[in-house]
């Protein structure tokens, strides 16, 4: 069967993706180790520089607060990739690379893995919603909602909150705790607080030798910037207006992850400095196909290039979007909701 035939067979057959992709989920420890190093080398460099300028009364560096926090941002995706097993052929590599990455970016590895992995397996899926997502209703269950609910849900969804307070809580408050998993055994505790200390111990030596005013001026933009991104991120990848949410026993596995998740076509600069987790319903039909190897799918199933595709301007239209209409099965405003009712 030549190329060509066997695209037009997954096409027809969409569970023939998985064998499709498997070939793309060969990493390459070289690559691998060089994309932790011009990720991780940059993030160095830039933090230090920051340090000595303000320390320096040179308070115009603080603009490589923006590309430090990019690099953070790509260093996190990093640890995502360990945490899919998929920067690395062994898991032990994936998992202690994982782990030391997430004292940088403030995220317990094994908590955040095993909350992930609730993410892959029900995404999409109307009846196990809760953990890893955005929370998102019906707008029959919004409507069922007393009046406080509503303005909770509301609020909630707001972009000050989803994009502004939310990332702030999430990063440097919520992951403290293994909420969600608290009585998951002793991982989900272990991680949240190893990170946490693995944390405070450098914080603390740099206070110590910058002082606690000169240290925060440099690391909480990049920390709240690059937390920021990674929600908004987040939340383009799941919600957009022509996602796909079903109940549970007409639930697909790899219809969710190709029609429920969005192909973020960023600039390419964009593209490189969030480590194409834009391709990501590419990402979540294989998981663990290497973020780098990620365009060569593109490239070899250029049908897969407007599934779900978004631009940059396109996303900016997608705050709006936050109740699920089962009726029309797409992502409606609240004004939309309610002239609909």
């Amino acid at each position: 069967m030549d190329r060509n035939t066997a695209k037009a067979e997954i096409e027809r057959n969409h569970r023939s993706w998985i064998a499709a992709l498997a070939p793309y989920r060969q990493a390459s420890p070289l690559r691998s180790t060089i994309e932790i190093v011009v990720t991780a080398l940059p993030f160095v460099c830039l933090w230090g520089l920051l340090a000595l300028a303000v320390l320096n009364g040179h308070w115009w560096a603080l603009l490589l607060t923006v590309p430090a926090a990019g690099f953070l941002v790509r260093l996190f995706v990093l640890q995502h990739d360990c945490g899919h097993g998929a920067l690395f052929a062994r898991r032990r590599a994936n998992d202690w690379t994982g782990r030391v990455i997430g004292v940088f970016t403030l995220t317990p590895y094994d908590y955040w893995r095993r909350t992930h992995a609730v993410h892959h397996a029900t995404t999409g899926n109307l009846d196990k919603r809760g953990i890893g997502d955005v929370d998102t209703l019906t707008v029959r269950e919004y409507h069922a909602r007393s009046f406080w609910g509503r303005l909770r849900y509301r609020l909630y969804r707001h972009p000050v909150v989803m994009f502004g307070f939310g990332p702030a809580w999430l990063f440097i408050c919520q992951y403290r705790l293994p909420l969600g998993l608290m009585r998951a055994g002793l991982e989900p505790w272990t991680s949240t607080i190893v990170t946490t200390v693995g944390a405070a111990i450098p914080v603390a030596l740099l206070m110590w030798l910058m002082g606690p005013l000169a240290f925060l001026t440099v690391q909480l933009p990049i920390t709240l910037m690059a937390a920021t991104a990674g929600v908004w991120l987040f939340y383009i990848q799941h919600q957009f207006e022509e996602t796909h949410w079903s109940k549970g026993r007409n639930w697909d596995f790899q219809n969710a992850a190709l029609n429920g998740s969005s192909h973020y076509d960023l600039p390419r600069p964009l593209r490189w400095i969030t480590g194409n987790i834009g391709i990501h319903h590419v990402h979540h039909l294989a998981a663990k196909v290497p973020f780098y190897r990620l365009p060569e799918v593109l490239r070899d199933y250029p049908e897969l290039r407007d599934t779900g595709r978004i631009t940059l301007m396109e996303s900016l239209r997608c705050v709006r979007f936050v109740l699920w209409d089962e009726r029309t099965g797409r992502l409606v405003s609240f004004r939309q909701a309610r002239l609909s009712a």
